[in-house]
């Protein structure tokens, strides 16, 4: 990928709307697009200060193309640390293309995916965690994931690794420092204030590692896997949750033979919920496939809804016995996963009846998915689930799967430091645990990358950012 000519894109999503944005970004950029511009005022783009707006018209030959307002930015002062002009246009589709258009025959080349931010990267506008934060701020649905994302974009995961690596690096500066007077047997790294640092680097490293489980569930939301026999009211809660008629309900048994999900954002978390095919013995062949997904859902799933019809149960004499021997086998076969079991339709049973079910199951939740009645209590224990401590307290989460890697094997490095440190182990040796520690952080920050490691992470982007 060439970084010195000047590339265009749309950055706003493609379809017809009220306005869309086109972004130039290169040495070139403000050039290229005085060339095509005439502003109403007479005035000239490469004359005019950085961070202005300018109103005029975008002229083909003797084609006027549209009105337009043109925002200047000049290098360094920019996203990119480049020259970059964005030109706001009307929204149809025509327009834009014919924009863009003209630009590439002026002599600009199509952006790739990601380049702009790539530019800024490369440019030090950003380092590659804020960078990949970008990215994380455009998916983002939910408040929580949001939130994570802005701190990392402003730096604060990249900028507590930044410190951990200065430090560690001027310890391992005095360690080959003493690599040089071998001969005299000198130290100057102090060992003991040097394994307080290792012990310090470790508790965080060790932190940053553990909250990678809530960052995790934060940025790609939690799987809950409602399930139960047909007919218990599994769409109806699902339709609840959402409120909206998402699913189909009726009173056939099996109406529901193939996943249904959606997703909703509780609390600033983000819960994708899966209605499941009724669990029971069935010839259907259609309804068997739909039950066999059912177990794949729950396998997938990090969270489970047990719900069985509470009138059903007194209304056919069933026993409640039967109901545990049920939740039971659930449990069983998923010891790991949390299981929520809901007696529904509460509003159709008496007092007594609803005593006898609480008394009968332990940890039961009341709730009738038609009136809506315990619906917000259910969300509440499904929000219990997710630790938002770290959230609520505004800590660093890591939340992408390269940092996580790179952290798990700066650890590993780090604990080979300190057991050399404790085993008395030559500073030639600890110098070499020392430096891959250093290579895992400069990883994370963008210190160390190569062309391949950029293009994977940029591949990722939509074109225009």
């Amino acid at each position: 990928m060439i970084h010195n000519d000047t590339i265009v894109a749309l950055a706003t999503p493609f379809g017809a709307g009220a306005i869309a944005v086109i972004r130039l970004s290169g040495k070139e950029a403000i050039v290229m697009a005085d060339k095509q511009f005439k502003s109403v005022s007479g005035k000239q783009l490469s004359k005019q200060p950085t961070h202005t707006i300018h109103l005029g018209h975008i002229i083909d030959g003797d084609r006027t193309l549209d009105e337009v307002l043109v925002s200047v930015f000049k290098d360094p002062n920019s996203y990119t640390g480049e020259n970059v002009v964005e030109i706001s246009c009307h929204g149809s589709n025509y327009i834009q293309q014919e924009i863009i258009q003209l630009f590439l025959r002026k002599g600009c080349r199509m952006a790739s995916a990601g380049e702009f931010t790539l530019r800024a990267f490369l440019n030090g506008k950003l380092d590659l965690s804020q960078a990949e934060a970008v990215a994380d701020l455009i998916a983002s649905d939910n408040e929580a994931s949001h939130q994570i994302a802005m701190q990392q974009m402003r730096g604060g995961f990249s900028s507590e690794i930044a410190k951990l690596r200065e430090e560690l690096l001027n310890f391992a500066s005095l360690i080959e420092l003493e690599l040089d007077f071998a001969e005299e047997d000198v130290e100057f790294a102090d060992r003991t204030q040097f394994k307080d640092l290792i012990d310090r680097i470790m508790l965080v490293l060790k932190r940053l590692i553990d909250s990678f489980a809530v960052g995790n569930v934060i940025k790609n939301g939690i799987p809950v896997a409602i399930v139960g026999e047909p007919n218990v009211g599994k769409s109806t809660l699902l339709n609840a949750l959402l409120n909206e008629e998402r699913a189909i309900v009726s009173d056939i048994a099996g109406t529901t033979r193939d996943t249904i999900e959606d997703e909703i954002s509780i609390g600033g978390i983000g819960f994708r919920f899966i209605d499941t095919a009724g669990i029971r013995d069935t010839k259907d062949v259609v309804e068997s496939i739909g039950i066999k997904r059912t177990f794949e859902k729950i396998e997938q799933a990090q969270v489970v809804i047990y719900l069985f019809d509470a009138e059903s149960i007194f209304a056919h004499k069933s026993s409640v016995e039967a109901i545990s021997v049920e939740i039971e086998k659930i449990k069983n076969q998923y010891p790991q996963k949390p299981l929520v079991v809901i007696a529904n339709k509460i509003d159709a049973i008496s007092e007594k009846e609803l005593r006898e079910l609480t008394m009968g199951i332990q940890d039961i939740k009341l709730l009738s998915a038609k009136t809506g009645k315990g619906v917000e209590a259910l969300k509440n224990t499904l929000l219990s689930f997710v630790n938002t401590g770290a959230l609520k307290n505004n800590d660093t989460i890591v939340t992408n799967t390269r940092h996580y890697d790179a952290l798990l094997k700066a650890l590993e490095e780090v604990s080979k430091v300190k057991d050399g440190l404790e085993t008395g182990l030559s500073g030639d040796l600890l110098a070499i645990d020392i430096r891959q520690a250093l290579y895992h952080f400069g990883e994370i920050t963008g210190e160390i990358s190569s062309d391949d490691l950029l293009g994977n992470i940029f591949a990722n982007f939509c074109i225009g950012k």
